[in-house]
């Protein structure tokens, strides 16, 4: 009955989304309050969206790729795409396509790999499922023309029931990026990448075909990745309506490398962990592969002052995680659809007098647990179908009051996350090896199957009010007021428990086979709310640029996940009482006619708030200070080269009992561009220039245990070239 109305809810969205655009056309691909894209002038039409953003009481930034140091590249990575933007904090995992640990705000902080706190959305729609969760991997930069961030609540209007925001990828289209244009690139560590693209534009529209392909090596014995996609839009212009289709498909594969002591990561960085705390990696051969086709539309229709938008989506999802023994495989195939709607009336000034929205989201998925055998699937002993829906509703306005704009906001949130356990046996099987001998299976045993099923509804108010004004030309100041709602995932609300490095879950004494235990948890949590001040502060003065956010956030029943000693998910709890308080500061400016700087700090200060156990102890995996430096100059007309400085200047708890700390860094980052004609580029980089031995992140433990491998080695010094063309 549940799956046919989960099926029924599908077909409803794609009616509905169906019959309003074939009515009347349309796109808008930024998700700025208000924004329009149109055919012709796309420098215009940009302009105006930087405006709206510069007009926006929160903490926003709109990033123009053409802008960043890897601009070039074929395949850039996550960390290449948004490294110097405040307050996004990108730490990498094992470097390549993998799945590094992204978090805004201390969203989804906890989670190895991050798959909640943030709304991913590609041209305006989710790459997220339905729960929230999402594959941070998907996330695609290279084919983004720019890439808009909205942190916090300046991302409720879109339907992010999120602490963190919203990050959109806007795609390039026909109308920008006309006839064919190709880039290669290969480097250290078997780094090879190839991308292409092929645009035309007319007067009645424009369609656009691209593809990417990135593979490594790895910097470690076990450290291969590979991520392939492609994708294309089209987009019609009829009146003033503009209509895009656009879809993708991506295809992800890398080996999870797994964490080292901190001996290894200064005497042995390039090696695998296999004994001791920690996980056993090259026994069990932790890995992901993870494919998901995306199809959709979206719609703009200009009528004078009023602006309709109206956004479908479908996704098909199938991800395969072998995590290590004591998890084992968790294989995820799921459809997901997305309907967005939004209405907006203009006024005189850049954001909308009137805007109000909706965001709904529904989603199943069959989820399939296995025991991990050395690297292959062993007994099955899950077996669960996942249902989500998520609904958002929100309305706001911008009133000028003289020289103020008053900004009240409301949004409505409510999320369904159902289970069904669909195992059918009266026992669950379980596995170990012989922890004297990692490689030697001990007889398999059994526990007592338990009902995982559950059926969990959430729902919230989320108010926000801010305040701004111009202090002075070019400038612009705000403070605000929000709450913030933040239901579970399936990911927070069932997991595998009871499993240790040498045995699967259910049975923590690998030598016991009968003996009784949990091999699931299915926590009965609440949702996460919180509520933030916020002022900020940005302009320009003479040849400085300059945006300043500070914030402080009392949040309660934060979502933590936590995690056993090889690293693998175990349960989610609600903290009851934590506190997030940080400044986003980026400034940037012309030092002389040919020398550019800019600076990206972000400090943040996340704590627990009288915790019986934890006091007022730092939330683990969180730096505490993250500076970007970076230097362009423009040595000649044809020739560009830079310096970016990645700096943590101080230490970091690895757990929430701060026993455990990953130490400083500093990493320095060279690059050059060379025009050769105005349809040839080349290009050379040079990142971790001196070869630094470090930990980039780390696991994020609740108890850390001596000698733990908890840490992860960031890439040793590698050289990367490529060249990019253009017909």
């Amino acid at each position: 009955m549940a799956h046919s109305r989960t099926t029924r809810q599908i077909s409803l969205l794609g009616t509905v989304a169906f019959m309003t655009l074939h009515a009347a056309g349309a796109l808008a691909q930024s998700a700025a309050p208000g924004s329009v894209i149109v055919l012709d002038p796309v420098v215009i039409q940009g302009d105006a969206t930087a405006a709206r953003f510069r007009a926006t009481p929160g903490g926003v930034a709109l990033i123009d790729r053409s802008e960043t140091p890897t601009a070039e590249e074929a395949a850039p990575t996550l960390s290449d795409a948004l490294s110097g933007t405040p307050g996004v904090v990108v730490q990498e995992f094992f470097g390549g396509n993998d799945q590094p640990r992204i978090q805004i705000r201390g969203s989804g902080l906890q989670q190895n790999p991050t798959e909640r706190g943030l709304l991913v959305l590609q041209d305006g729609m989710p790459v997220n499922r339905a729960d929230g969760s999402y594959v941070v991997g998907l996330a695609t930069p290279g084919p983004a023309e720019d890439i808009e961030v909205f942190r916090g609540a300046a991302a409720n209007r879109l339907g992010a029931n999120v602490l963190g925001g919203a990050l959109n990828f806007i795609s390039a289209s026909g109308a920008t990026t006309p006839g064919t244009r190709l880039s290669f690139g290969a480097g250290s560590f078997g780094r090879v990448d190839v991308a292409g693209s092929y645009g035309v534009v007319n007067e009645q529209g424009d369609a656009l075909l691209r593809f990417e392909h990135s593979e490594k090596d790895g910097y470690r014995d076990y450290n291969s990745s590979r991520r392939s996609s492609v994708g294309g839009n089209a987009t019609l212009q009829m009146g003033e309506a503009t209509t895009r289709l656009f879809f993708s498909h991506t295809d992800l594969r890398f080996d999870v490398a797994g964490p080292l002591t901190w001996d290894a990561i200064r005497n042995n960085p390039t090696s695998n962990h296999t004994v001791g705390p920690g996980p056993n990696v090259l026994r069990d051969l932790p890995r992901r592969a993870t494919t998901q086709t995306l199809a959709g539309a979206r719609t703009t229709l200009e009528d004078g002052d009023n602006i309709y938008d109206l956004g479908f989506s479908l996704s098909r999802t199938d991800d395969s995680f072998r995590f290590p023994m004591s998890a084992g495989y968790r294989d995820t195939d799921g459809t997901d659809a997305t309907l967005t709607a939004r209405y907006s009336r203009m006024g005189e000034g850049e954001l909308p007098l009137f805007e109000t929205g909706l965001y709904w989201s529904v989603g199943e998925a069959d989820r399939d647990y296995y025991h991990n055998l050395s690297g292959t699937r062993g007994p099955a002993f899950g077996h669960n179908r996942l249902r989500a829906d998520t609904l958002s509703l929100f309305a706001g306005a911008n009133l000028p009051l003289g020289g103020f704009t008053l900004s009240p906001s409301v949004a409505f949130n409510h999320a369904n996350r159902e289970n069904d356990d669909r195992w059918d046996a009266a026992t669950r099987p379980t596995v170990a090896y012989n922890p004297a001998n990692p490689g030697m299976p001990l007889p398999n045993g059994a526990v007592a199957a338990q009902d995982t099923s559950y059926d969990r509804s959430y729902s919230g108010f989320t108010p926000a009010l801010a305040l701004s004004w111009q202090p002075a030309e070019d400038q612009f100041a705000w403070i605000s007021i929000s709450r913030g709602f933040e239901p579970p995932t399936h990911d927070d609300l069932l997991g595998t428990v009871g499993g240790t490095p040498n045995s699967g879950p259910g049975r923590p004494n690998p030598a016991d086979p009968g003996a009784p235990a949990a091999m699931f948890a299915t926590p009965n949590l609440k949702a996460q709310t919180s509520t933030t001040l916020e002022l900020g502060w940005r302009g320009r003065w003479q040849n400085l640029e300059w945006d300043a956010t500070a914030y402080h956030s009392r949040i309660r029943n934060e979502l933590l996940s936590l995690r056993d000693e090889s690293g693998a998910t175990l349960a989610s709890v609600n903290a009851d009482r934590t506190r997030h308080t940080g400044l986003e500061l980026g400034l940037s400016g012309d030092l002389s006619d040919r020398l550019r700087g800019r600076l990206a700090w972000t400090w943040q200060d996340f704590r627990f708030d009288g915790d019986p156990v934890r006091g007022d102890n730092r939330i683990a995996g969180a730096p505490r200070h993250l500076i970007t430096a970076a230097l362009d100059w423009q040595a000649s007309e044809q020739l560009t080269v830079g310096g970016t400085l990645h700096w943590i200047p101080d230490e970091t708890p690895v757990d929430n009992m701060n026993t455990m700390f990953n130490d400083a860094y500093a990493v320095v980052d060279l690059g050059a561009d060379y025009a050769l004609n105005d349809r040839a580029v080349v290009f050379a980089r040079v990142t971790n220039l001196f070869d630094e031995r470090y930990a980039a992140s780390t696991l994020v433990v609740d108890v850390a245990t001596a000698g733990q491998a908890a840490f992860i080695p960031g890439e040793g010094r590698a050289i990367h070239v490529g060249t990019r063309l253009r017909f």
